[in-house]
């Protein structure tokens, strides 16, 4: 095969690369043991994207793709890069209205998907049942133009890998929708180039590591980095409920090196392990990311990973600009932690290279100009924006969305987070919460994720959540707790000790001080694809009728 032009920046060519480079070490294992080769996927997902092309499907078209996290998932990937088509990929835990809003929205030339997609869109109508090109990973169904088995028997000797710019569009990812209507992230092969090369470099990751990822785009970026992807046995919508078990036995059948959860996913995990004494020795690191990492999770996961160095990284960035900063839990617990409990905010480390962070003062409109804005000094909390090689330019069909999330700067730009937060005088990025759950009362403004941490330390109190009541500038302040397994008040007596043992805690710091509510929930809400963040405006409005009007 000939040397792809040093031009061509199609994610695809890594694939390539790797299998020239190692073409007989596992791409891919199932969890079944099923597994495939570098140069099996490369080869595969070549055919799978010759088949394609025979059946249409042409450069900036956009297909769906609804496959399970799998051998079949990862190959599909590719193959669509490898056409030049742009990926569509939506959390099918956002629930079915959400779904059908972002089909309505991106108007796709056709589904990649199992066959129970396929009927659903069907009956669904709408611009589900109006795409012409559907291909069914599974049996044929009335309206597939193609099987994957039909797909994979194409002869791809006269097809040609398509060649792309760097800023050519490669993918249309959806942001969960944890605070606001989903969104479709713009990506671009160069972005997802550029994040191989700093998520790599800066953890130090090589070909012929072993990664078990939580989250299924995890294992598209093992494939890119020549690294072996062990599908975990799970539910990737449900981290929350991973059963611990079957986590640990793929890490220790497989000698896994790397593995990646959510802080929901590692704290099911820390605490088996915890219980029954075991250890992960084979990790040279994990990774987590989602939401802020408590405490207790980062000191269980230290204790368990027990190679040398081995360590939990925390990576901070969002959907829209991935990866922007990252700590150890070692670091942030020799270093951070203890400022953490006081209410200093979350510690999200330091930058990657080549990525930049600035704090602004937080407004709501659009900023017409990153000169038009002074920036933050260190230590003032302030709305987080980011530059940087992985940065995404734009929302797809949605002018009004990224003329508000974008800041121009000559000819770059910066991305507006959507966090708050403050610069140390190290240079160390501390997250104090999403700007949509600032709470302002008619004395002070309150950042979620500082307050929410007083209470949190309390030993009966498994999480928490900052809402205000009322109009912003007027409200409210209110904390709604979530105690620990078997720990929720049984009588009212119970009830009014936990709240006044709670409240004594707010009375101690300046910034929780004037909290006098205190609510009690079984289950804080929280979002479909990383069971950690909060939905605090679900919270909000359930808390709203049960004060008295003033």
């Amino acid at each position: 095969m000939a040397e792809p032009p040093v031009s061509d920046r199609n994610i695809s060519r890594r694939l390539t690369e790797m299998a020239r480079l190692d073409p007989d070490r596992p791409a891919v294992i199932a969890p079944s043991g099923r597994a495939i080769s570098f140069a099996q996927l490369d080869e595969r997902s070549t055919q799978l994207a010759a088949g394609l092309a025979v059946a249409g499907v042409r450069p900036g078209m956009k297909l769906v793709l609804f496959v399970p996290f799998s051998i079949e998932f990862v190959e599909l990937t590719f193959a669509l890069f490898k056409t030049g088509a742009i990926v569509v990929l939506i959390d099918p835990g956002m629930g079915r209205a959400n779904i059908f809003n972002c089909l309505n929205e991106v108007q796709p030339d056709g589904f990649v998907a199992v066959p129970i997609v396929h009927v659903v869109r069907w009956f669904a109508g709408g611009a589900s049942r109006r795409a012409a090109l559907n291909f069914c990973v599974g049996p044929w169904l009335p309206g597939i133009t193609a099987t994957y088995r039909q797909l994979i028997r194409t002869d791809a000797h006269s097809f040609a890998v398509r060649q792309s710019a760097a800023t050519d569009s490669a993918a249309i990812i959806f942001t969960s929708g944890s605070t606001g209507p989903p969104k479709g992230v713009l990506y671009e092969h160069g972005m997802f180039d550029a994040q191989v090369d700093l998520i790599r470099d800066r953890y130090g990751i090589v070909p012929g590591d072993v990664d078990l990822p939580g989250f299924p785009l995890f294992g598209l970026f093992n494939s890119a980095m020549g690294v072996t992807t062990v599908i975990p046995d799970m539910d990737p919508t449900r981290p929350a409920e991973v059963d611990p078990e079957k986590i640990l036995k793929a890490i220790q059948q497989h000698n896994v090196t790397q593995a990646f959860g959510s802080p929901a996913f590692w704290n099911r995990v820390g605490r088996y392990c915890a219980e029954k004494n075991l250890t992960l020795p084979t990790l040279k690191r994990a990774l987590s990311a989602g939401g802020p990492v408590p405490g207790h999770v980062l000191q269980r996961m230290s204790n368990i990973l027990t190679r040398p160095d081995a360590d939990l990284f925390t990576p901070y960035g969002a959907t829209e600009s991935l990866p922007v900063s990252s700590i150890g839990a070692r670091e942030i617990l020799e270093s951070t932690a203890p400022l953490t409990k006081q209410g200093a905010g979350t510690c999200v480390g330091t930058t990657f290279p080549g990525m930049r962070v600035k704090i602004l003062p937080m407004t709501d409109g659009p900023i017409s100009s990153i000169n038009a804005i002074t920036e933050l000094p260190p230590g003032e909390i302030g709305e987080i924006v980011v530059c940087g090689p992985s940065v995404t330019r734009e929302y797809y069909q949605r002018p009004d969305s990224t003329r508000l999330a974008k800041i121009p700067d000559g000819d770059g730009f910066w991305h507006r987070i959507g966090d708050v937060g403050y610069l140390d005088s190290t240079g160390r990025l501390w997250f104090c919460g999403r700007k949509a759950h600032v709470v302002v009362t008619p004395n002070e403004t309150m950042f979620s994720v500082c307050c929410e941490a007083i209470f949190n330390e309390h030993p009966r109190i498994y999480r928490s959540a900052l809402v205000g009541i009322g109009p912003r500038g007027q409200q409210r302040p209110a904390i709604v707790a979530e105690p620990e397994p078997g720990q929720f008040p049984k009588t009212p007596a119970d009830e009014q000790q936990l709240r006044d043992e709670l409240l004594a805690l707010g009375r101690q710091h300046a910034h929780t001080q004037n909290i006098r509510d205190i609510l009690f929930h079984p289950s804080l809400p929280v979002d479909t694809r990383h069971n950690v963040k909060i939905n605090r405006e679900a919270l909000a409005m359930w808390a709203a009728p049960k004060f008295k009007p003033a």
